[in-house]
């Protein structure tokens, strides 16, 4: 077996036994957010990072801005200032105006680089709207997420120039969200196996034909066939061959984010089928070695989207507050739930933790 992409980290950028994984302090649940013109993919996933127990208790103890000298826009600085607003505000619901007034920065910008592929060619016009910030045109959760944890890890590495890449993953946001996938793909002439290691903050399943999050995750870690345009160059052979793929989590992250992809490539419509979550998660069946220990996750978090299409709509989403109690959140609105509801969603993302 020959392996790439699992190199040690020169330098650890945040000590990760000191994170904490439950709440340090336990309250209410805290204000509601106006929706500023269709803005409620952005209010959901504030509310989402806003309840992530280590993420949250790391910014209401203010070590980043304690310490950071970067010049302009930040994007740490603005999630503590907006964490702090909402779970320490008296009012019902607050204008989440810092978040949206940066979002015009580079920072933004540069990850149009990474969006995901269309669906043929529609959505990427609407996703793009995050870079160059217009209220009035709706945009998505999903890529809403992955713009803010990449802008916050950067806001992480100023000030430490020349770090490896190892060292990079190495940042708070790193820690809590970030895990290792595994590709090991095997050369079907000579047989020969290739490990391939890859960083993720989060995993985008596909949902056609699955029922439920296990039966998703079961098509995930599924072998699969490279061939036809896709061969694969075996370094022994020294030509394209066919081969299997296996992609499985290698390291599993504190925090678990899955998208549960509804955007049907083929037909650009949504795909509106229930799959069933579990409020409880085992994620050691999907792990390079699933013999192991479990590795047992608690549900906090889901985005729920409303609409016939991905391109427009409406999304809200549940969290579990410190005081272990469920809440609806639509925009300004926060209601108290049962379990048994939250589990009962169209799910759009789920967020586990550890």
């Amino acid at each position: 077996v020959t392996g790439k992409g699992m190199t040690p980290p020169q330098k650890t950028l945040f000590p990760p036994e000191k994170i904490s994984m439950d709440w340090r302090q336990k309250r209410r649940p805290g204000a509601g957010l106006y929706n500023l013109g269709s803005t409620c993919y952005l209010n959901v996933i504030l509310q989402c990072l806003t309840y992530t127990p280590p993420l949250a208790n790391y910014l209401l103890s203010r070590q980043h801005s304690q310490f950071c000298d970067q010049q302009g826009f930040c994007m740490m600085c603005i999630m503590e200032d907006h964490v702090r607003k909402v779970l320490y505000s008296s009012a019902t619901a607050i204008r989440p105006r810092a978040v949206i007034r940066d979002l015009k920065c580079k920072h933004f910008q540069v990850l149009q680089r990474v969006f995901l592929p269309s669906v043929k060619g529609e959505l990427l016009t609407s996703f793009l709207v995050i870079g160059e910030f217009k209220p009035d045109i709706p945009g998505d959760a999903y890529e809403f997420l992955r713009c803010t944890l990449n802008a916050m890890h950067r806001a992480c590495l100023s000030g430490s120039s020349d770090l490896d890449n190892s060292s990079q993953e190495t940042s708070i946001i790193h820690e809590i969200f970030g895990g290792f996938l595994r590709s090991r793909v095997t050369c079907l002439s000579c047989k020969t196996v290739f490990d391939f290691f890859k960083v993720f903050l989060d995993v985008l399943l596909k949902i056609k034909g699955a029922s439920s999050l296990t039966t998703a995750l079961e098509d995930f870690v599924k072998p699969k066939e490279v061939d036809g345009k896709k061969y694969f160059k075996c370094s022994k052979c020294k030509k394209k061959v066919a081969a299997s793929k296996v992609v499985t989590v290698h390291h599993a992250p504190r925090v678990l984010t899955v998208c549960l992809g509804r955007a049907d490539h083929r037909s650009s419509r949504k795909l509106s089928q229930v799959v069933e979550y579990p409020e409880y998660l085992d994620l050691r069946p999907y792990m390079s070695d699933p013999a192991g220990e479990p590795i047992l996750y608690s549900l906090y978090a889901v985005v729920v989207h409303t609409g016939h299409t991905c391109l427009g709509g409406h999304f809200f989403c549940y969290t579990k507050a410190s005081n272990g109690q469920w809440y609806k959140m639509n925009d300004v609105s926060v209601d108290s739930c049962a379990i048994h509801t939250v589990l009962g969603q169209q799910a759009y993302l789920l967020f586990y933790a550890r």
